[in-house]
Protein backbone atom coordinates (compact mmCIF):
# COMPACT_ATOMS: atom_id res chain seq x y z
CA UNK A 1 0.00 0.00 0.00
CA UNK A 2 1.32 3.57 -1.17
CA UNK A 3 0.82 6.39 1.41
CA UNK A 4 0.77 9.59 -0.39
CA UNK A 5 1.27 12.61 1.36
CA UNK A 6 0.97 15.92 -1.45
CA UNK A 7 2.44 19.19 0.08
CA UNK A 8 1.80 22.37 -1.88
CA UNK A 9 5.82 23.04 -2.99
CA UNK A 10 9.08 21.84 -2.57
CA UNK A 11 9.73 24.16 0.63
CA UNK A 12 6.81 22.76 2.64
CA UNK A 13 7.79 18.89 1.04
CA UNK A 14 11.15 19.29 2.60
CA UNK A 15 9.76 20.75 5.86
CA UNK A 16 7.26 17.80 6.53
CA UNK A 17 10.33 15.42 5.64
CA UNK A 18 12.47 16.82 8.23
CA UNK A 19 9.58 16.26 10.63
CA UNK A 20 9.54 12.81 9.51
CA UNK A 21 13.25 12.15 10.21
CA UNK A 22 13.61 14.22 13.44
CA UNK A 23 9.81 11.40 14.92
CA UNK A 24 11.81 8.37 13.19
CA UNK A 25 15.33 9.12 14.63
CA UNK A 26 14.05 10.08 18.21
CA UNK A 27 11.92 6.70 18.56
CA UNK A 28 14.82 4.58 17.26
CA UNK A 29 17.20 5.98 19.42
CA UNK A 30 15.06 5.96 22.64
CA UNK A 31 14.88 1.93 21.85
CA UNK A 32 17.63 1.03 20.27
CA UNK A 33 20.23 3.70 21.07
CA UNK A 34 21.57 4.26 17.67
CA UNK A 35 19.58 5.71 14.07
CA UNK A 36 20.55 4.53 10.51
CA UNK A 37 19.56 6.56 7.33
CA UNK A 38 20.70 6.41 3.93
CA UNK A 39 20.63 9.43 1.98
CA UNK A 40 19.49 9.80 -1.97
CA UNK A 41 21.22 12.05 -4.30
CA UNK A 42 20.24 14.00 -7.03
CA UNK A 43 18.80 18.23 -6.53
CA UNK A 44 15.29 17.17 -4.76
CA UNK A 45 16.93 16.53 -1.46
CA UNK A 46 19.16 19.65 -1.10
CA UNK A 47 16.25 22.16 0.34
CA UNK A 48 15.80 19.20 2.79
CA UNK A 49 19.45 19.29 3.79
CA UNK A 50 19.98 22.68 3.89
CA UNK A 51 17.09 22.79 6.27
CA UNK A 52 18.03 20.32 8.45
CA UNK A 53 21.74 21.79 8.82
CA UNK A 54 19.90 25.05 10.29
CA UNK A 55 17.89 25.68 13.82
CA UNK A 56 15.78 24.59 15.49
CA UNK A 57 16.65 21.44 13.24
CA UNK A 58 19.66 20.88 14.45
CA UNK A 59 18.84 20.57 18.10
CA UNK A 60 15.77 18.38 17.38
CA UNK A 61 18.06 15.13 16.09
CA UNK A 62 20.47 13.50 18.21
CA UNK A 63 22.89 13.34 15.87
CA UNK A 64 25.48 11.87 17.97
CA UNK A 65 23.78 8.83 17.91
CA UNK A 66 23.22 8.92 14.16
CA UNK A 67 24.52 6.70 11.31
CA UNK A 68 24.43 8.20 7.82
CA UNK A 69 24.71 5.79 4.91
CA UNK A 70 23.61 6.11 0.93
CA UNK A 71 21.63 4.60 -1.00
CA UNK A 72 23.64 5.15 -4.07
CA UNK A 73 26.67 6.96 -5.39
CA UNK A 74 28.15 7.71 -8.95
CA UNK A 75 31.87 6.63 -9.74
CA UNK A 76 33.59 9.72 -8.75
CA UNK A 77 35.79 10.89 -5.96
CA UNK A 78 34.10 12.35 -2.83
CA UNK A 79 35.02 15.89 -3.65
CA UNK A 80 33.69 15.75 -7.40
CA UNK A 81 30.25 17.94 -7.83
CA UNK A 82 28.49 14.78 -9.10
CA UNK A 83 29.33 13.29 -6.11
CA UNK A 84 26.30 12.01 -3.85
CA UNK A 85 28.35 11.95 -0.85
CA UNK A 86 29.46 15.82 -1.23
CA UNK A 87 26.62 17.52 -1.75
CA UNK A 88 25.57 15.60 1.42
CA UNK A 89 28.54 17.04 3.42
CA UNK A 90 29.03 20.24 2.53
CA UNK A 91 24.57 20.93 2.79
CA UNK A 92 23.79 19.10 6.11
CA UNK A 93 26.71 17.14 7.31
CA UNK A 94 29.42 19.58 7.99
CA UNK A 95 26.67 21.88 9.79
CA UNK A 96 25.66 19.03 12.25
CA UNK A 97 27.24 17.42 15.22
CA UNK A 98 27.75 13.65 13.33
CA UNK A 99 30.66 11.73 14.21
CA UNK A 100 32.50 11.47 11.38
CA UNK A 101 33.22 7.59 12.26
CA UNK A 102 29.23 7.17 11.81
CA UNK A 103 28.86 8.69 8.16
CA UNK A 104 29.91 5.93 6.13
CA UNK A 105 30.36 6.73 2.48
CA UNK A 106 30.34 4.60 -0.90
CA UNK A 107 34.11 4.71 -1.93
CA UNK A 108 33.00 6.21 -5.60
CA UNK A 109 36.66 6.85 -6.61
CA UNK A 110 37.37 3.35 -6.42
CA UNK A 111 36.61 0.66 -9.69
CA UNK A 112 32.83 0.30 -9.78
CA UNK A 113 33.24 -3.65 -8.92
CA UNK A 114 35.44 -3.23 -6.22
CA UNK A 115 33.41 0.07 -4.52
CA UNK A 116 30.28 -2.18 -4.87
CA UNK A 117 32.23 -4.88 -2.86
CA UNK A 118 33.53 -2.61 -0.52
CA UNK A 119 30.21 -1.06 0.76
CA UNK A 120 28.86 -4.08 1.25
CA UNK A 121 31.43 -5.26 3.34
CA UNK A 122 30.90 -1.95 5.33
CA UNK A 123 27.35 -2.93 5.94
CA UNK A 124 27.57 -6.58 6.82
CA UNK A 125 29.78 -5.53 9.03
CA UNK A 126 27.68 -2.97 10.74
CA UNK A 127 24.40 -5.22 10.32
CA UNK A 128 25.87 -7.99 11.27
CA UNK A 129 22.84 -9.81 12.98
CA UNK A 130 21.32 -8.98 9.15
CA UNK A 131 23.83 -11.06 7.75
CA UNK A 132 23.40 -14.10 9.78
CA UNK A 133 19.81 -14.21 10.39
CA UNK A 134 18.47 -11.90 7.70
CA UNK A 135 19.41 -11.74 3.68
CA UNK A 136 19.50 -8.22 3.77
CA UNK A 137 19.99 -5.01 6.33
CA UNK A 138 17.66 -3.15 8.19
CA UNK A 139 17.72 0.38 7.85
CA UNK A 140 15.74 2.25 9.89
CA UNK A 141 15.03 4.58 7.03
CA UNK A 142 15.69 5.03 3.40
CA UNK A 143 15.25 8.16 1.46
CA UNK A 144 15.00 8.14 -1.81
CA UNK A 145 13.94 9.86 -4.81
CA UNK A 146 12.65 9.05 -8.67
CA UNK A 147 13.87 10.15 -11.79
CA UNK A 148 11.94 11.71 -14.74
CA UNK A 149 12.60 8.08 -16.65
CA UNK A 150 11.24 6.26 -13.33
CA UNK A 151 14.28 5.02 -11.38
CA UNK A 152 15.65 5.49 -7.94
CA UNK A 153 18.78 5.20 -6.09
CA UNK A 154 20.70 4.34 -9.37
CA UNK A 155 17.96 1.17 -10.38
CA UNK A 156 17.72 2.48 -13.91
CA UNK A 157 15.59 1.05 -16.69
CA UNK A 158 16.58 -2.40 -18.27
CA UNK A 159 19.89 -2.50 -16.00
CA UNK A 160 21.35 -5.49 -14.55
CA UNK A 161 20.91 -4.55 -11.18
CA UNK A 162 16.94 -5.12 -11.33
CA UNK A 163 17.32 -8.75 -11.77
CA UNK A 164 19.95 -8.88 -8.39
CA UNK A 165 18.28 -10.61 -5.08
CA UNK A 166 20.99 -11.61 -2.86
CA UNK A 167 23.32 -8.78 -2.79
CA UNK A 168 22.71 -5.61 -0.64
CA UNK A 169 25.36 -3.22 -3.22
CA UNK A 170 26.16 -3.78 -6.59
CA UNK A 171 27.79 -1.48 -9.55
CA UNK A 172 25.40 -0.98 -12.04
CA UNK A 173 26.61 0.14 -16.00
CA UNK A 174 23.72 2.53 -17.45
CA UNK A 175 23.69 2.98 -21.02
CA UNK A 176 21.96 5.94 -21.17
CA UNK A 177 24.17 7.64 -19.24
CA UNK A 178 27.11 5.80 -20.41
CA UNK A 179 28.50 5.65 -16.66
CA UNK A 180 28.77 3.26 -13.47
CA UNK A 181 26.78 3.92 -10.31
CA UNK A 182 27.13 2.07 -7.40
CA UNK A 183 23.51 1.18 -5.43
CA UNK A 184 21.93 -0.59 -2.88
CA UNK A 185 19.96 -3.59 -4.75
CA UNK A 186 15.98 -3.22 -4.31
CA UNK A 187 16.03 -6.36 -1.77
CA UNK A 188 18.31 -4.19 0.35
CA UNK A 189 16.37 -1.28 0.23
CA UNK A 190 12.93 -3.18 0.88
CA UNK A 191 14.09 -4.55 3.87
CA UNK A 192 14.07 -0.89 5.24
CA UNK A 193 12.03 -0.07 8.46
CA UNK A 194 10.95 2.84 6.55
CA UNK A 195 11.27 3.62 3.39
CA UNK A 196 10.05 7.67 2.56
CA UNK A 197 10.14 9.16 -1.68
CA UNK A 198 11.10 12.52 -2.09
CA UNK A 199 9.54 13.77 -5.33
CA UNK A 200 8.99 17.58 -6.60
CA UNK A 201 8.86 18.98 -9.74
CA UNK A 202 6.09 19.01 -12.98
CA UNK A 203 8.99 16.94 -14.70
CA UNK A 204 8.48 14.38 -12.45
CA UNK A 205 4.86 14.19 -12.75
CA UNK A 206 4.38 11.32 -15.76
CA UNK A 207 6.67 9.03 -13.96
CA UNK A 208 5.30 9.32 -10.67
CA UNK A 209 2.01 8.56 -12.07
CA UNK A 210 3.56 5.14 -13.95
CA UNK A 211 4.95 4.06 -11.13
CA UNK A 212 2.03 4.48 -8.95
CA UNK A 213 -1.20 4.06 -11.40
CA UNK A 214 0.50 2.14 -14.03
CA UNK A 215 0.93 -1.52 -14.75
CA UNK A 216 3.56 -2.95 -12.75
CA UNK A 217 6.83 -2.68 -15.06
CA UNK A 218 9.57 -2.69 -13.03
CA UNK A 219 11.94 -3.07 -15.65
CA UNK A 220 10.37 0.27 -17.16
CA UNK A 221 9.78 1.80 -14.07
CA UNK A 222 12.34 0.25 -11.43
CA UNK A 223 10.61 2.51 -8.94
CA UNK A 224 7.81 0.08 -8.76
CA UNK A 225 10.01 -2.67 -6.86
CA UNK A 226 10.30 -0.37 -4.16
CA UNK A 227 7.18 -2.30 -1.68
CA UNK A 228 9.14 -2.85 1.82
CA UNK A 229 8.41 -6.22 3.24
CA UNK A 230 7.78 -5.19 6.97
CA UNK A 231 8.60 -1.97 6.75
CA UNK A 232 6.37 1.67 5.84
CA UNK A 233 6.80 3.07 2.50
CA UNK A 234 5.36 7.21 2.19
CA UNK A 235 5.47 9.12 -0.99
CA UNK A 236 5.96 12.65 -0.28
CA UNK A 237 5.47 14.71 -3.00
CA UNK A 238 4.59 18.08 -4.37
CA UNK A 239 1.56 19.23 -6.23
CA UNK A 240 3.79 19.82 -9.30
CA UNK A 241 4.83 16.17 -9.47
CA UNK A 242 1.36 14.85 -8.36
CA UNK A 243 -0.54 16.83 -11.22
CA UNK A 244 -1.40 13.90 -12.70
CA UNK A 245 -2.36 11.59 -10.10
Amino acid sequence: MNEIEVCPDPQHLARVAAGHIARIAAEVIAVRGRFTIGLPGGSTPRLLFTLLSNLPWVRRIDWAHVHVFWGDERCVPPDHPDSNYRLAYETLLHHVPVPTEQIHRISGELPPAEAARSYEQTLRAFFPEDASANPQPRFDLLLLGLGDDGHTASLFPGTLALTETTRWVVENYVPRLDAWRITLTAPAINAAAHVIFLVSGAAKAEALQAVLRGPFRPSAYPAQLIQPRAGQLLWLVDQAAAALL
